[in-house]
């Protein structure tokens, strides 16, 4: 039975399956991300900017949508809850904290969740946030208590525990040294039980001053490039979407494995995918009367027996020889491994002898695990430091997961780059590039094109100058994609309409035509012949005198009375065509009614057999 398990084990627990992550070959099962919202409910929150600048606590409500929507799209199965704190109504699991409203318990995202949100949003969201909840007393320390209880309530598995506190006051308890100290007692408990705490402080008059209360609340820095981040409050919706997407993305690896540098010296490394491309979702079937997705089975049955066929009974053969050679499953295994998931540096090459045609696959980032290995970081560092100066990359045989076959990766040295405030833009590592055996270069005929003359090259060179502009790949959104979502999102939340959506990837054809003025028409000039216009229809080809300007006739197929009596008499008349069938037919005066095969075959049979 526990071997039957092991290999039907889509049928149990499925719904309890995450997706899986591999560290040094072995698989281990991670569960959900949760993400709590604690919101502040007091009056500052609701005053409303310069310059009709929305409030807090619309911006605050406005980023949560956001995130909502994120998770219905790209991780469905995360649990996201909305908390409200300093409130004069109470709502919480068994009312046992006052001025704490729980607005979403710990739960997956819907249509509901945000049409909930949405309703909270504007000054209408503000009139029926204060006649829900209201503004009263707040206890920071019960509100954390709240969220804990919130956590001990679910029984699945979570990978990651965060809740994010959304306020714009320094100093919430006004001073009160015992709630001050009940909310650090609270925080300081959350942050054992692993739940990170991060503070999306927003701008007050007067300054947000992190350092008098909140500085023993939130959780450490993840690295360095988010000190900047902690210390200055958010004034505008985009700063603060910005900050939230990226406390709540959280960086998952590919793979964790062992550099080995040499005998008995392992440096632990992740993969990191630093682009995905963005896909349309797979659809998912669903029961026609239930409306429930469908899971399928997969069951092997003897094809003479009709038995069900246990895992022990299924076997793997390949031909040699003419022989059949059969294998058991462990066999199959042992042949495809090569060897254990890892990294074997082989050496180090100029940064010269990489060429742009090495190129064929998109590269990876590599970035030390300290958790894994202690001094990962600062042996991958001093490595890392030494290959930027001596200008190397290094070349390892990389096995990136259990049974995959080894490829030769470079390893390109990438230094940590820093905008004008401190903020870390790229970050420091190696980039890992896939190299190409023998059999992936091949050598190509080029076709024969007219060569352009330098005065055609110069004139394109001066036009591409022109067009020239900083490309980023976060500018351009996939039209097709996002008009799905839009359509998804307008479905799901019984919208009259979609959401308009801008196609940036449109060329700007006046920003175009004006950047180019009179470039266009000399390179015309220059390569097509006077008066020349794409748009036209391009002449009629002259026809042969030989043919006299009629269609050509197809020969007429004749078969002697002989080949074709032999063809009867075989019984294979039906590997003659039609055409040649016809012709034979008037060739020896057989009249036929039908233009079928058959009947043509019919009737010759008739003739013939006369």
């Amino acid at each position: 039975m526990a071997e039957w398990n092991a290999f039907y084990k889509n049928e149990d627990d499925e719904e309890d399956q995450e997706e899986g992550e591999q560290s040094g070959g072995d698989y281990k099962i991670t569960g959900r991300d949760s993400l709590v919202f604690l919101v502040d409910a007091s009056k500052e929150m609701f005053i409303k900017g310069e310059d009709g600048q929305p409030s807090n606590f619309d911006m605050t409500m406005q980023v949560v949508r956001s995130v909502y929507t994120s998770k219905i799209i790209s991780s469905h199965r995360d649990l996201v809850a909305l908390v409200f704190y300093g409130t004069e109504q109470s709502k919480n699991p068994r009312n046992s904290f006052k001025h704490v409203y729980v607005y979403h318990d710990l739960d997956e995202p819907g249509a509901k969740r945000v049409q909930d949100v949405d309703a909270l949003r504007g000054g209408k969201g503000a009139e029926l946030a204060a006649k829900t909840m209201g503004s009263g007393e707040t206890s920071l320390g019960d509100a954390l208590w709240c969220c804990a209880n919130l956590y001990g309530d679910i029984k699945l598995r979570l990978s990651q525990k965060r809740l994010m506190i959304f306020t714009c006051r320094d100093e919430p308890h006004g001073g009160d040294s015992v709630k001050d100290r009940q909310a650090r007692t609270k925080a300081s408990d959350l942050k054992e039980t692993g739940v990170r705490i991060d503070l999306m402080h927003l701008m007050k008059p007067g300054g947000f001053n992190v350092a008098s209360f909140f500085r023993d609340i939130v959780s450490p820095p993840e690295d360095e490039s988010e000190l900047g981040l902690q210390l200055e409050p958010c004034d505008k919706l985009e700063d603060l979407q910005k900050r939230v997407r990226a406390k709540e993305q959280r960086k998952r690896a590919m793979a964790r494995l062992n550099l080995c540098l040499g005998e008995g010296i392992n440096v632990a490394v992740g993969i990191y995918t630093t682009a995905v491309t963005a896909r349309k979702p797979a659809p998912v079937r669903l029961y026609r009367e239930t409306n429930e997705p469908v899971r399928s089975k997969t069951r092997t049955f003897h094809t003479q027996t009709g038995s069900l066929l246990l895992p022990s009974e299924i076997k793997k053969a390949q031909v040699y020889s003419k022989k059949q050679i059969v294998m058991e499953k462990d066999e199959v295994d042992a042949i495809k491994k090569f060897d254990d998931p890892g990294m074997f540096l082989l050496g180090f090459k100029p940064m010269e002898k990489l060429k742009r045609h090495h190129h064929i696959r998109p590269a990876v980032f590599l970035y030390p695990e300290e958790d894994e290995v202690k001094g990962s970081a600062c042996l991958f560092s001093a490595l890392l430091t030494k290959c930027s100066e001596r200008n190397v990359f290094a070349l390892c045989r990389c096995i990136a997961r259990r049974n995959y076959p080894p490829r030769f990766v470079a390893l390109v040295p990438q230094k940590e780059e820093v905008d004008e405030g401190k903020v870390q833009i790229t970050p420091p590592g190696f980039n890992v590039i896939y190299l190409p055996f023998a059999d992936d270069i091949r050598t190509l005929d080029p076709p024969n094109c007219p060569v352009a003359s330098q005065i055609q090259v110069d004139k394109m060179k001066e036009i591409v100058s022109k067009l020239r502009f900083k490309y980023r790949s976060d500018a351009f959104e996939n039209p097709v994609i996002q008009q799905h979502y839009r359509n998804l999102e307008a479905l799901a939340l019984d919208m009259m309409a979609p959401e308009d959506m801008e196609d940036l990837i449109m060329p700007k054809v006046d920003e175009i035509d004006a950047r180019l003025g009179p470039l266009v028409e000399e390179f015309k000039d220059l390569v097509y012949p006077f008066n020349y216009n794409p748009d036209s229809k391009p002449p009629a080809k002259r026809k042969t005198a030989g043919t006299g300007g009629g269609a050509e006739k197809k020969p007429k197929v004749e078969m002697p009375e002989d080949e074709l009596r032999a063809h009867m008499q075989n019984g294979t008349l039906g590997k003659l065509t039609v055409p040649v069938l016809k012709e034979a037919c008037k060739q020896f005066g057989v009249r036929t009614t039908g233009t079928k095969k058959q009947e043509l075959i019919d009737a010759l049979t008739e003739r013939l057999g006369s």
